[in-house]
């Protein structure tokens, strides 16, 4: 089995991608028959991530699927998770929160660390609660695609992953946007409103707006802060 520990001797698998879900299936059937259980989807809920879901339940109904609950999402974002549950019952979704209640962090961070820290606000909220889902587990699934933005634009399949020492995988590198769209309306999947209302990419409430500049899907996420990643990507 490839982990973390054996990627330098390891040989990694190859998958078509001028196939209907552009390897995205072909990636998901090796990594549920290569981990089963020990691997984990940490989902956002966005667009991307109803499209991966409704890839996975095709591959394994009971996968694991981990949302970050901040506890600072749209209330849109957690209705959107209500409708995943009702129309893939057998997913095991689970609400991961961080150890600290906004009130504790706002106790020894000060009031509304998103503003003033938002690096730590992400560290606390997102990487921490991140790394204590995936103790234990050998890889994990994400809907990062090389078109999102420019620190994407090299990932690959299959990742050796420094910051969580684990294996990632990402099916969905070669999708466009409209790629990601046409699936959802070909196969009527539920999907959370905010995108239909000028968010494309959907974080946090306080640090997510509507997009800046269209051509730029994430320049709605901390708008004017110099951030651009909460950190669960960067190394």
């Amino acid at each position: 089995m490839l982990t973390y520990q054996t990627w330098e001797s390891h040989e990694l698998p190859s998958f078509p991608h001028d196939n209907e879900t552009k390897g995205a299936l072909d990636v998901l059937a090796w990594a549920y028959g290569e981990y089963k259980d020990d691997i984990v989807y940490a989902c956002s809920f966005g667009v991307e991530g109803i499209v991966l879901i409704d890839l996975i339940s095709k591959v394994k109904q009971d996968a694991e699927i981990v949302f970050l609950d901040t506890c600072l999402h749209f209330r849109e974002t957690y209705e959107t998770i209500e409708k995943v549950k009702e129309k893939y019952p057998f997913l095991r979704i689970v609400m991961k929160k961080p150890s600290l209640s906004l009130e504790e962090q706002a106790q020894q961070f000060g009031d509304e660390l998103w503003k003033h820290n938002p690096n730590k606000c992400c560290e606390l909220r997102k990487v921490i609660p991140l790394r204590e889902a995936l103790t234990g587990v050998t890889a994990w699934i994400s809907g990062l695609r090389r078109e999102q933005s420019p620190t994407r634009k090299h990932v690959e399949y299959i990742n050796k992953d420094d910051k969580f020492q684990s294996i990632k995988v990402c099916p969905l590198i070669h999708w466009t946007w409209k790629d990601v769209w046409n699936y959802v309306y070909k196969h009527q999947l539920p999907y959370n409103v905010l995108h239909d209302r000028g968010y494309p990419s959907i974080g946090c409430e306080p640090c997510t707006s509507p997009a800046l500049d269209p051509n730029d899907l994430r320049s709605g996420r901390w708008a004017g802060r110099g951030k651009t990643e909460c950190g669960l990507h960067i190394s």
